[in-house]
């Protein structure tokens, strides 16, 4: 592993070596950071482990071919460059690359960095799992099944042959525990909680989990047909990521793997609805001064009251159509390319008390299978956890097994109400969201 004091100046040095090999354009991406993580099985401690992190990727650009090559080893770094280089000469020039970011102000950004969570100790992040384990515990008839917390620290810097010099630090803190409820009946539940600072109730996280398990005890079964469906934050998430993403990814569009094709400026959604992709959003899990190409982070509009505005765009995608890039170009580690995603998918739509306004129907906590949708089209059929009956607005009976079906483009329009839950899901903040009908399978 690169010595985290040497890493940066080494990044700066593998600019140098890059364009001596016979590079046209060149980017360095250099990342140095710490992580814990810490597994449960049933109530104990099962793993705990600390980690550094540090190691340099380098994009290298000749006739409009892209070689890449990354290495974690200090004295390897030339040669990484040597080889990205080289990888870029044997690949066909690519006539529609239009070049690397150029520089520009990255965005201002607030509430991504907790000293507290960069100086934390092992026996601190042990503590707070243990605090999670707890919670779940302090329920009668619950136990824990399983649990995972982590915690971390980064900084990143960024350079390129037009100028490019971003560097930025972030933390994340989050904790995750399963749950089973048993008298004559059982069931199961999980709960979760993550951010950019250390503000976490852990022992909320397990006691949520556990009273989920138990009221989800001695379900009944839902009756199959059309009805009110009301998706919680976690499960219109996950349906989301695996539907609706796809399809706004600039990539998948240009390739023809989008329903969205041709339909710019066209109502996909229901009235009131916007989605927003924001990458300056204060404390947002996504957020940082830009994307990890270096183009400043934006606020991007992608449905505007229904209306589709916009799709996300990396700097290659964005050049083939001939407009500035979105910035949205993310990377999974220092060890890829840049891959388009989303940075913080914000679901706006007015808000009341959904469940109080609904005569009849069902709310849904989770999903399972959300991953089996097909990513073209948006249909999806899913199992639903931890699911109710709602009556004369109230939440009544735990429903014991029950299927969801439908195509997300038809959830879309058909949001009818939002609750005032909003809640982050990894980077997607999303409220309860209600639709007047969808496919329930008993």
């Amino acid at each position: 592993m690169i010595p985290m004091t040497d890493i940066f100046e080494l990044a700066y040095k593998a600019l140098g070596y890059t364009e001596e090999a016979g590079a046209d354009e060149m980017e360095i991406f250099c990342i140095k950071g710490r992580s814990v993580m810490i597994d449960v099985q049933r109530d104990e401690i099962d793993l705990a482990k600390e980690s550094l992190l540090s190691g340099i990727g380098i994009r290298a650009i000749v006739n409009g071919a892209v070689g890449f090559s990354s290495t974690n080893d200090a004295s390897q770094v030339k040669e990484a460059c040597i080889l990205a280089v080289k990888s870029a000469r044997v690949r066909n020039g690519d006539p529609q690359w239009s070049g690397l970011p150029q520089k520009q102000k990255p965005a201002a950004v607030i509430g991504i960095f907790d000293k507290k969570i960069e100086e934390i100790d092992i026996e601190a992040c042990i503590d707070y799992t243990a605090q999670m384990v707890e919670g779940a515990k302090s329920i009668p008839s619950v136990t824990p099944t399983s649990g995972h917390f982590s915690c971390g620290s980064s900084t990143q810097l960024i350079l390129n042959s037009h100028g490019v010099e971003v560097k930025g630090s972030e933390t994340s803190i989050q904790g995750s525990i399963d749950t089973t409820a048993k008298n004559s009946d059982i069931s199961t539940a999980s709960e979760f909680d993550m951010s950019r600072k250390l503000d976490i109730d852990f022992y909320d996280v397990g006691k949520k989990a556990s009273l989920l398990a138990l009221r989800s005890l001695n379900g009944v079964r839902a009756e199959t047909g059309d009805t009110t469906v009301l998706l919680e934050p976690m499960a219109f998430a996950d349906i989301l990521e695996n539907t609706l993403l796809p399809s706004i990814n600039a990539d998948n569009v240009q390739k023809g793997r989008s329903s969205l094709i041709g339909r710019m400026n066209s109502k996909i959604a229901a009235g009131e609805l916007s989605i927003i992709d924001d990458g300056t959003l204060p404390e947002g899990i996504g957020t940082a001064s830009t994307d990890d190409e270096g183009t400043p982070s934006k606020r991007i509009e992608i449905v505007k009251n229904g209306t589709l505005r916009s799709f996300l765009y990396d700097c290659y995608t964005a050049g083939k159509e001939k407009r500035e890039s979105t910035g949205n170009a993310i990377r999974s580690s220092f060890t890829s390319t840049p891959s388009i995603g989303t940075r913080n998918l914000v679901i706006d739509h007015p808000s009341f008390d959904i469940i109080a306004e609904t005569r009849k129907g069902v709310i849904v906590n989770t999903v399972i299978g959300a991953h089996t949708a097909n990513p073209i089209s948006g249909d999806f059929s899913v199992e639903a956890r931890n699911s109710f009956m709602i009556r004369d607005g109230e939440t009544a009976s735990p429903i014991k097994s029950m299927m969801i079906s439908g195509n997300i483009f038809d959830v879309l329009q058909g949001i009818d109400g939002a609750g005032k839950d909003v809640r982050k899901v990894g980077n997607m903040i999303t409220p309860t969201v209600r639709i007047s009908k969808m496919r329930v399978v008993g």
